[in-house]
């Protein structure tokens, strides 16, 4: 049975958690997705970053990466695929805006698959509700801080509930077809192939062999026709492309560190998770804070808007940002010049805001603030940590200009590493850990940091 390529469009960068060696995709131009498709490895991914975008948007640029995936898949003579629209393992994202963009591009589809299970997160689905551990008990995911979030907020864990919930009743919860862990232990490949008409399905996954299993029948299903779309964490890409163990182990990855040298974090994440991780990293030796104080941004933004030379260019910001940005990479500068890693975090006070819109808005100029302090850090730091999905798919694409970025491996369970070309302009061959803002215990930030530095 051929392996047939996995084309992942990530709407942040920290998809990829559970694989190792493929490429990254910054951006989906033609000629860049039929690199992708040409390469060995069997997945490969495309940073959309849409879960930073405005519905309306993120439709726009699925459709678009799907128009260019189209003609890319043409030119290159591929004849087997599966698509994946990879999303948030609690749930939060544009779905099904994203799905229906693939499905209306790619299509059409015989069912579409939500796997929302993320085993190295601590997320399970059982009798098609998703859990998320906290502190070991299974608690169904609506119940946590993640349901509440401004713009993706939900009520239900139940999943043909959730799926009705965000189709407004498109999909009706009784027709959602529910591969429970009794259906996939038993196999499910004849059910497989009789679905039809992209119709939705829950998948449960309790462990990494349950995936694995339902992978295989998925793939044989494939194999004879059946055309499939995910909805979908991490841990159903491990299974579908069942990579070997990654070439250095998480432990060793100081090895990648260039020169022995400290390097620097920046912090952008604001959930709870994320916050008791910087509580215990800034406790670590070696390390110094240097707050960003966004409030201050946004107050000052309130007052004057931007005009259109100003927001949001990366290189003319307004005043606050201008007066910020100093601020910070003088104390960056003066912290490495002292052999120490600054850790550069936003204020995580959770901001207000009239409009959904607001809030995005400014995310994208607290993002922009992040990114010159990127391109200002000192050309010879050893490592760059990327705190949150966001600040990480930005840090790739806009702080670092990459194009593309293979992907080494894992520094801990759901948290990537990946490297920067070797002619990168300003910072060759730099390890850039992607870090999930609610991936991890508290002491996995600080973890990361020991590991990069050798301790």
């Amino acid at each position: 049975m051929a392996q047939p390529k996995i084309i992942v469009l990530d709407d942040d960068p920290t998809g990829s958690q559970t694989v190792h060696s493929c490429l990254l995709l910054l951006q989906w131009d033609v000629e860049t997705l039929r690199q992708g498709l040409r390469d060995a490895s069997p997945i490969f991914f495309v940073l959309t970053n849409t879960r930073a975008l405005a519905a309306a948007a993120a439709e726009q640029v699925t459709r678009e990466v799907c128009q260019n995936l189209k003609a890319a898949i043409a030119l290159e003579g591929v004849q087997d695929f599966l698509v994946v629209s990879r999303s948030d393992s609690t749930l939060r994202g544009h779905y099904p805006v994203e799905t229906d963009a693939i499905a209306g591009v790619l299509g059409p589809f015989d069912a579409h698959f939500l796997v929302p299970a993320f085993f190295e997160g601590g997320r399970i689905t059982r009798n098609s509700i998703h859990y998320l551990m906290v502190d070991g008990v299974p608690t169904p995911v609506h119940q946590t801080e993640f349901a509440k979030d401004s713009v993706f907020g939900y009520s239900t864990s139940y999943l043909p509930d959730y799926a009705a919930e965000k189709t407004a009743g498109l999909i009706q919860a009784d027709a959602v077809e529910r591969f429970t862990l009794e259906d996939i232990r038993a196999g499910s490949l004849d059910r497989l192939l009789a679905l039809e008409h992209n119709v939705c399905c829950a998948v449960d996954g309790e462990t990494q062999a349950d995936l694995n299993q339902f992978a295989q029948d998925l793939l044989i299903a494939a194999a004879q026709g059946k055309k499939f779309l995910f909805r979908s964490a991490a841990s159903i890409l491990t299974a579908l492309a069942a990579l070997p163990p990654q070439p250095i182990d998480a432990s060793h990855m100081s090895t990648y560190v260039r020169g022995d040298r400290p390097g620097a974090i920046v912090v952008g994440s604001h959930v709870k998770k994320t916050t008791q991780q910087l509580e215990q990293l800034l406790q670590e030796p070696g390390v110094t804070g240097i707050e960003v104080n966004v409030a201050y941004l946004r107050d000052l933004q309130s007052v004057r808007e931007p005009t259109r030379d100003e927001y949001p260019s990366r290189n003319r910001g307004p005043a606050a940002h201008s007066q910020l940005l100093a601020d910070i990479l003088t104390q960056v500068t003066q912290a490495h010049s002292e052999g120490l890693v600054p850790v550069v975090y936003t204020s995580r006070d959770e901001l207000t805001f009239d409009t959904v819109q607001a809030r995005l808005d400014f995310g994208v100029e607290v993002s922009s603030l992040l990114m010159d302090v990127i391109k200002g850090l000192p050309a010879d730091i050893g490592f760059l940590i990327s705190k949150g999905g966001i600040t990480s798919n930005d840090t790739l694409s806009t702080g670092l200009a990459l194009r593309t970025a293979r992907l080494l491996g894992q520094i801990l369970p759901g948290v990537s590493a990946v490297r920067t070309p070797a002619d990168h302009v300003q910072f060759p061959d730099l390890p850039v850990v992607l870090f999930p803002g609610n991936v991890g215990d508290g002491d996995a930030l600080a973890l990361a940091y020991r590991r990069l530095m050798g301790l």
